[in-house]
């Protein structure tokens, strides 16, 4: 049987012979957490799982490796040889943590989106965050900033602080609202795509008072992502 983070805390437990009530009081929180908790019903933090772990008198990597596991007795007696299939126990965990969510990454990190996509870590992110839009796996979240986008009056509209959601496989036509990494710059832009009838791509502020409210892309720009959509952190 498989031994999952949440059958393995339940075990614990319960050779602490300490009940559910018990456990929720001494980390801090509600039998309905630890409950579902238990049964793989619901995600958990870091600092929940240090808790845990004090609480049951045990090394935190007991939960992510059961006592049946071989790297287990080698862990616990701080054998170094074990110490990378250690690590990959918690990065496993990690990553299962970020199912079913989008990361929120940086500005900076958006402008190379492309780059560091294939080798980007669950720490890496500012947040994970669910996602309500379908995505392809290379999607990701910004937090909008600046008010270039914010058009309260228009259609459209976009204000500092919400978040998009961009996916670097959406078609990037006329009128979609895009992020583009130009030329040599850093960081990423966030614009309207307008496509001439030449062809010609421009880059749109919605907010009619922007300086400069239209551009032509630069030279060596990129777009790394088309906006799927957005919505408001709570």
């Amino acid at each position: 049987m498989e031994m999952t983070i949440g059958k393995v805390i339940r075990t614990l437990r319960k050779q602490k012979g300490l009940t559910i009530e018990q456990l929720a009081t001494m980390v801090g929180s509600d039998v309905g957490n630890i409950s579902r908790l238990e049964r793989d019903k619901q995600g958990y933090s870091d600092a929940l799982l240090q808790r845990i772990a004090s609480a049951l008198e045990v090394h935190i990597s007991r939960i992510f490796i059961p006592d049946d596991d071989p790297d287990h007795a080698l862990v616990e007696g701080g054998d170094t040889t074990t110490k990378a299939a250690h690590a990959g126990h918690l990065r496993n965990a990690e990553w299962a943590r970020t199912k079913g969510k989008l990361p929120l990454i940086s500005w900076v990190q958006a402008g190379k989106w492309s780059e560091i996509v294939d080798n980007f870590q669950p720490g890496d992110a500012e947040d994970w965050i669910p996602c309500p839009f379908t995505h392809s796996k290379s999607a990701f979240i910004l937090r909008v900033v600046g008010l270039s986008m914010y058009n309260p009056g228009g259609d459209k509209s976009y204000a500092p602080g919400e978040y998009i959601a961009l996916d670097p496989e959406g078609e990037p036509m006329h009128r979609k609202m895009v992020v583009v990494r130009e030329g040599n710059e850093e960081k990423a832009t966030f614009k309207q795509l307008l496509i001439d009838p030449e062809g010609t791509m421009i880059l749109q502020a919605l907010n009619p008072t922007h300086v400069p409210r239209a551009m032509e892309i630069p030279r060596g720009s990129r777009i790394v992502g088309t906006v799927i959509g957005k919505w408001v952190p709570e």
